[in-house]
């Protein structure tokens, strides 16, 4: 098996979801925490110095 474009068609597993806290597609299913800002680890949003991000809450209609 190749590593290329055959290979990408597998790729079809939802690992993530979008956040409740950040909006971002970020949210790991199994793992229940958030790899953007931390939600379901820490009750303080997830940031680093050398990291400019916003939360940018965006709604679902």
């Amino acid at each position: 098996m190749t590593k290329g474009t055959p290979s990408f068609g597998k790729r079809n597993k939802t690992i993530h979801i979008r956040c409740r806290r950040c909006g971002r597609t970020s949210y790991h299913k199994r793992h229940g925490v958030c790899a953007a800002c931390g939600f379901g680890k820490s009750s303080k949003i997830k940031k680093y110095n050398w990291r400019r991000r916003n939360v940018n809450r965006i709604r679902t209609r």
